[in-house]
């Protein structure tokens, strides 16, 4: 049984997706530490970070982790708003739990970052994978 789920998480479209996560997240972090220390306020850091953040994660995800290399540009269109549209809701979410964290529990904010970081991506791929790079099913006609 635990082989069998290894095999279902340890395919090369899931490790490709931690691995880009990886990076995204670090231009997420990088650029809203950069943020930070020119005198942006958490919140305008936390929103202009995960912009930077999801425009990298569109093009890795779209070329290399769901491969889809259609570049019509209805096609094209469509992927990146839906992306947009769901990285939003996920953003949404990031600045709650981030302004629940630092405001309300006033717990330290790269605590913070690390719960959404985590909370992120899982909730992104679930959404990439299902609604947005799903993969077509030709019936062979």
């Amino acid at each position: 049984m635990i082989s069998k789920i290894w095999k279902k998480l340890a395919n090369p479209e899931s490790v490709s997706y931690v691995f880009f996560g990886v990076l995204t997240t670090l231009i997420d972090w990088g650029s809203y530490r950069l943020f930070r220390v020119v005198g942006i306020d958490y919140r305008m850091a936390t929103a202009l970070s995960w912009a930077a953040a999801v425009l990298f994660a569109f093009v890795t995800n779209k070329l290399i982790v769901f491969r889809s290399l259609e570049m019509r540009l209805s096609l094209l269109w469509k992927e990146f708003v839906s992306f947009v549209t769901c990285r939003l809701a996920t953003g949404v979410l990031t600045m709650v739990i981030m302004v629940f964290v630092v405001d309300i529990l006033h717990w330290n904010e790269y605590v913070g970052k690390v719960l959404v970081s985590m909370v992120s991506l899982v909730l992104n791929y679930i959404l990439s994978k299902l609604i947005i790079f799903k993969k077509k099913v030709h019936d062979g006609a």
